[in-house]
């Protein structure tokens, strides 16, 4: 039988455009391997292959015509196209979750998982017990309690909230002060054997120092708490250490002094392991934020954990250095 001329086969049809049902999919999809950090982990997360992932991804970038990852052997990155993809999915679709919840009639009820980074110290023990408060009271959400003490790319990391000792720099972030951390000069009792108590800054430079490398190196100002006047102190620290609990270790062991948030050292205080030193003198406190992206909608989980937290931080900090 003769094969029909070529203009007489029928061509094949162009695929359809994705529907907005199949670009909702495909954005979570793709949030999804931006959280997980990798098609695998994303397609297990979703109940489904990693072929399927990659299929989504890329009918993702087919549909908006923009390389959204960049993919190698070890390694996955989001292009700039990719990052406000992902900043502007993100926003789509917690919009789009809010209209769903409000035609629902549950709009304020908080769900879904709210992703936190807290410094380490605040993280395992002060703020402890106001997340506890927070979950009893959104028992539909799940939270993941992330602790480093390093800036917080919300976008690469996809996170929601961050909980900031320190100054904030980056302008484009939403940075409300929730409190002060208020820093005390400490030292064990065998630091001073053989010494009297110092009553002025100045003597405190003769002694071995601890610096904290994200507060103080080797130097830091003490001011008088009556009279305002302030007073440098530089030192060549013996031990040098990122970590506010380490720190306090290396205190305890009497290996020098150290200027630390008032509310780890304050039981050591309490019970003799260590020495406030030069009480009449403070560092300067440390601003405590409650960082988040800016966006024209947060969800419901996001606003009730920055109500809670601006209520019971500044009450969890007191407590902590209330006198015993």
């Amino acid at each position: 039988m003769p094969r029909p001329p070529k203009s007489a086969r029928p061509r094949a049809l162009p695929k359809p455009p994705p529907t907005t049902a199949d670009r909702l999919e495909l954005m979570q999809t793709f949030l999804r391997i931006v959280d997980a950090g990798s098609l695998s982990s994303a397609a297990a997360q979703l109940g489904t292959t990693q072929p399927t992932v990659s299929r989504r991804l890329q009918a993702l970038e087919r549909s908006l015509g923009l390389r959204l990852l960049q993919r190698s052997t070890h390694a996955m990155k989001l292009t700039d196209d990719g990052a406000r993809c992902y900043e502007r999915a993100k926003e789509l679709l917690a919009n789009w979750e809010m209209f769903e919840a409000d035609l629902r009639g549950a709009s304020d009820e908080p769900e879904g998982t709210l992703r936190v980074v807290v410094p380490h110290a605040f993280g395992q023990q002060l703020l402890v017990e106001p997340l506890t408060e927070y979950l009893h009271r959104h028992p539909r959400v799940s939270v993941e309690w992330l602790l480093h003490d390093r800036a917080v790319d919300f976008i690469a990391d996809g996170i929601d909230c961050a909980i900031h000792v320190g100054e904030v720099k980056d302008p484009s972030v939403v940075a409300l002060r929730v409190a002060e951390v208020p820093r005390i000069v400490a030292a064990a009792p065998s630091v001073l054997t053989g010494r009297s108590r110092p009553t002025h800054p100045d003597e405190l430079a003769r002694l071995p120092w601890l610096s904290l490398r994200t507060f103080y190196r080797n130097e830091l100002s003490l001011t008088h708490v009556a009279t305002g006047e302030a007073q440098t102190i530089v030192f060549q620290p013996r031990v040098s250490t990122d970590s506010l609990y380490a720190l306090r270790s290396a205190a305890l062991k009497g290996l020098g002094i150290c200027v630390a948030s008032a509310w780890v050292l304050h039981e050591d205080i309490v019970k003799g392991r260590l020495v406030h030193l030069v009480p009449e003198w403070q560092a300067a406190v440390l601003p405590m934020y409650l960082l988040y992206p800016a966006a024209r909608f947060h969800p419901a989980r996001l606003r009730k954990f920055v109500a809670l937290m601006r209520e019971l931080i500044p009450t969890a900090l007191a407590v902590a250095t209330r006198k015993q």
